[in-house]
């Protein structure tokens, strides 16, 4: 029994608002149902909080559902709760929203405003999104009554001019919004929205754990497959009985006494679609004047594309444990985009479509917590399980080095998680604490050389003088080393020094020793005429020729300046397809080096210009082979080598 109905007609401004929601702000037409889903679970939400706060109130909270109900015949399809309900006067307030005073002033601030972002942020203070059922219907009938009164209300529109609204009798405390799909000839794909699995389909995806049972009329023969189980009595054949639709199960909701390790390791293997078990499992609780959950899966192993330029990162966005979005990447810098998992929050500013998230201090203080708990899980990993955080250490390391370029506010705690190879034990690793706990007495720099491979870095040249004299040197082998080492000032107060660049001082006692002061002033001296010549000889490749300190046991080696790119990383920008200018090196010499030695005296004699210039060029082709180089024209050099070989014979 209903009474007389009220036509009400929308603003211009409105309507223009409202074609804006259903043709413009959503991406996806599924999202329709999460929206109207997720009120509903509001609404027992609200309910249940009136049946502790106000206890003489006579509400029935025993069994809150949503039921979502289809008729094909009618192309219709109905979200019902048994929630809180609204009167008369709530329905304009909450589903008027849109037609609310504003509208125009809002609409005006749309067409001044040319970041589209911003855009989003200013529709997105007006709880719009009910009308996206419009997206999906030519008509919608909602119907409610209040918990506590005994009047109801029937609202219905077509989302055009006009909207009515009247009383409504003997309806069921709740409220039931009935969608009338448009035609199939107007909207392609909506005859799916009448279709069972599909339904099933979009609240597995996006209300599978809202706390409240999403209840399917089905046929029997139609909900025998279905993911949820069969509720209700037996009726006959053709009695359709209620399946539960969603699982409920939402792990980070509980306290984390009361879920086991099997229970964390389904469900990160169900949202991350990997086999093995987590690494660690980080399980929080925020609470305070923003409240959300998080549980976090750091893998044992690391994916395929970790890698790729197509990766996607970021972890699943709930609100009120309604699905937002699959990558949140607002939430999890990259260089933690291995980490899987789910943040659920209580409260977040999003766009009317809740697809977009707003960039504001809310978001950025819970990326700064879950960044600080997830270093904080590794960092206690590696202080407790030694082989684990080894194995982890081997698949994500390189990842986590990039957060030393990326995130300088935690680049300490990264330092401190670094792990790397060097020349103390080349059985294991190091860390960086380990390093500075084994310095020398006035050793103050932390010495590393970064190569392609291990072996490349040990057998190298610089290697031979630092090594000789016990000093421990870092084997830096990934790309990024090459990167992170020159932008990080140092560790502990000791600064990074590659043993490839620059002037390395290695005995200082040499200062204050008479006889080593005269012994270094007598080679500069018989090299005086030698160094000059081989720098004009090899001025197409060298900046300069100058005797090393560094060498002991090979003729020569190529070093840089101080802030010089290193080869590996000038190949890599170049590779990327960067102009680069050429970058010449210094050529160090080995004074005690019997060819080298042989070299200044076959200079000093003034013997054929050209077989010294030969030589010169030999000794600068070992010295690039030597770190790896690529030699500028190898079948030169191997021309070179095979004659000055035959004439030794």
């Amino acid at each position: 029994m209903t009474t007389s109905t009220e036509t009400l007609e929308f603003q211009a401004e409105a309507r223009q608002l409202l074609q804006l929601v259903i043709h413009s702000i959503y991406s996806n037409k599924d999202i329709f149902l999460r929206e109207l889903i997720s009120n509903a679970s509001d609404a027992l939400d609200k309910l249940r909080l009136e049946s502790l706060t106000a206890p003489d109130r006579a509400v029935d909270t025993s069994d809150l559902h949503i039921t979502l109900e289809v008729d094909k015949d009618a192309r219709t399809l109905t979200v019902r709760d048994n929630g809180i309900g609204m009167t008369r006067d709530d329905v304009v307030e909450l589903i008027g929203t849109i037609a609310k005073s504003g509208t125009a002033g809002l609409l005006a601030k749309l067409k001044e405003t040319q970041d589209a972002e911003a855009a989003q942020s200013l529709i997105g203070q007006f709880g719009v999104g009910f009308y996206s059922a419009f997206i999906a219907a030519d008509k919608v009938t909602l119907r409610t009554r209040r918990a506590g009164t005994d009047q109801g209300t029937l609202w219905e529109s077509d989302g055009e001019g006009t909207y009515t609204i009247q009383e409504a009798h003997d309806l069921p405390i709740g409220t039931s919004v009935t969608l009338h799909l448009k035609s199939a000839d107007t909207e392609d794909g909506l005859a799916d929205y009448l279709a069972a699995w599909k339904i099933r389909q979009i609240v597995k995806q996006y209300s599978d754990f809202i706390r409240w049972p999403i209840r399917m009329a089905a046929e029997r023969a139609d909900s025998t497959d279905s993911a949820g189980g069969a509720e209700g009595g037996t009726g006959g054949a053709d009695e359709p009985v209620l399946e539960t639709l969603n699982s409920m199960k939402a792990l980070w909701a509980r306290p984390r006494s009361e879920v086991t390790e099997a229970e964390y390791s389904e469900f990160y293997q169900q949202i991350s679609h990997d086999w093995q078990a987590p690494a660690e499992t980080v399980h929080m609780r925020a609470e305070g004047t923003f409240e959300y959950e998080a549980l976090l899966f750091i893998p044992s192993q690391a994916p395929f594309d970790l890698f790729s330029r197509d990766t996607k990162r970021g972890v699943q966005l709930y609100v009120k444990r309604v699905f937002i979005m699959d990558d949140c990447e607002a939430l999890m810098p990259n260089y933690l985009r291995f980490v899987k998992g789910v943040v659920d929050a209580h409260d977040l500013s999003l766009n009317v479509s809740r697809e977009i998230l707003q960039h504001d201090r809310q978001i950025n203080a819970v990326r700064r917590r879950l960044v600080k708990k997830v270093l904080g899980a590794i960092k206690a990993m590696q202080a407790t399980r030694g082989e684990a955080y080894t194995k982890l250490w081997e698949q994500f390391g390189r990842v986590l080095k990039e957060g030393l370029l990326e995130d300088r506010d935690n680049a300490d705690l990264l330092l401190e998680l670094v792990s790397a190879d060097s020349t103390h034990d080349p059985e294991r690793t190091t860390t960086l604490r380990e390093y500075v706990a084994r310095m020398k007495d006035g050793q103050d720099t932390i010495y590393y050389l970064t190569g392609e491979t291990r072996s490349v870095v040990e057998n190298s040249p610089h290697m031979e003088a630092v090594t000789a004299k016990g000093y421990e040197v870092l084997v830096l082998t990934d790309p990024v080393d090459e990167v992170w080492v020159e932008q990080v000032p140092g560790f502990d107060g000791h600064p990074f020094q590659s043993i490839a660049k620059g002037q390395v001082d290695l005995d200082r006692s040499d200062e204050d020793d008479e006889q080593a002061k005269a012994d270094k002033d007598q080679r500069e001296q018989d090299y005086a005429a030698l160094l000059p010549w081989l720098e004009a000889r090899l001025s197409e490749h060298v900046k300069q020729v100058r005797l090393s300190t560094r060498l002991t046991t090979s003729a020569a080696c190529l070093v840089g300046d101080a802030h010089d790119l290193t080869p590996t990383l000038e190949k890599m920008y170049r590779a990327m397809g960067q102009e680069l200018p050429s970058v010449k090196r210094i050529l160090e010499l080995n004074p005690s080096h019997p060819l080298i030695a042989a070299l200044r005296q076959a200079h000093q004699d003034h013997p054929d210009e050209q077989a010294l210039t030969d030589t010169a060029e030999l000794v600068y082709g070992s010295a690039l082979l030597a770190e790896g180089g690529d030699l500028p024209d190898p079948a030169r050099f191997t021309r070179l080598l095979t004659e000055r070989l035959a004439r030794t014979l």
